[in-house]
């Protein structure tokens, strides 16, 4: 009987590699041929070596045969170029007021440098991406916000955004055809007016919520500068249903800046989602975390 070979160092490591190659493979088959839309914002957006972390994770889950969508945001980028031209900000509730202007840059930013950013970040590990807003094909039609929410009390509000929208209607055509094309569509939010035909600026994390409800995702996957949703002791709550999501808006536990995005989370599963995920963008590799591991990263809503 042959004596059992004891690997050095190196070896270790590489086999600590391939078991954990392994163990992603339960999660490969499940998730095969699942559509994910990952809404990338946040540090990963402006730190260089996590963007290119974010870009290989993205790759490798189209390589595995999975469908990702990448939808992004973009605000500090908008901030510069705005200074930079002498257009002053107004925000309500966290909302750019966009008149006709400020709308140029807008679009000259999420549409231009960010977006081939991304897409030049993905095809350097070896994707291929193709960069698209919401206007191109008609992706994303729009009619204008009218009402926002008053992030401490909740309460809807009545204003005149300008050139603000939300999506109306996703042609999904578009989607699939890059789908069957075998490509990862990265989506600058910007969207096609309905009824007069104006460019609207799109909230990025909106935006990946109706795209991901309209194309029945399996994930919908928020990039943020937070771990997750805190509870009352200050712990990442790692999964709620809904209505515990609802309860914990009602309750003050989720209060300010999150309660938008858990109400995007709660609208895109309501939509046909199976879950959507609350992540830190911060964390190396937390897509695939994430996406092949039991643990995950942040929080997860989902279903009852």
């Amino acid at each position: 009987m042959a004596e059992a070979v004891q690997p050095d160092k190196e070896q270790k490591r590489l086999i600590r590699m391939a078991e954990t190659i392994s163990k992603a493979l339960p999660y490969m088959r499940r998730h095969n041929d699942a559509t994910f839309v990952v809404k990338y914002g946040g540090h990963a957006m402006t730190d260089p070596k996590l963007g290119d972390l974010v870009a290989r994770d993205v790759v490798l889950m189209k390589q595995v045969g999975m469908n990702p969508i990448v939808v992004h945001g973009g605000g500090p980028q908008i901030n510069k170029m705005l200074e930079r031209v002498g257009i002053k900000s107004t925000f309500v509730n966290g909302l750019r007021v966009t008149d006709a202007a400020t709308m140029e840059i807008v679009e000259m930013v999420l549409a231009g440098s960010i977006n081939k950013a991304i897409v030049a970040d993905i095809n350097e590990c070896g994707g291929i991406a193709v960069g698209i807003c919401g206007k191109d094909g008609n992706l994303i039609l729009a009619k204008k916000m009218t009402e926002t929410r008053d992030p401490k009390t909740g309460e809807l509000l009545k204003v005149d955004l300008k050139q603000v929208g939300e999506p109306a209607k996703i042609n999904v055509m578009v989607l699939e055809q890059l789908r069957r094309a075998d490509v990862i569509p990265v989506v600058a939010p910007i969207g096609f007016g309905v009824n007069d035909e104006l460019t609207y600026n799109i909230n990025a994390d909106t935006s990946a919520g109706a795209i991901a409800g309209a194309m029945k995702a399996k994930r919908l996957l928020f990039l943020t500068d937070v771990p997750g949703v805190l509870g009352k002791d200050g712990k990442v709550i790692p999964e709620m249903t809904i209505e515990q999501a609802r309860a914990l808006i009602a309750d003050g536990t989720i209060s300010g800046g999150m309660i938008p995005k858990v109400e995007n989370c709660i609208d895109a599963v309501n939509s046909g989602v199976e879950a959507a995920v609350i992540m830190d963008g911060r964390v190396p590799h937390c897509l695939l975390l994430e996406v092949f591991t039991e643990a995950g990263v942040g929080t997860m809503v989902r279903r009852a």
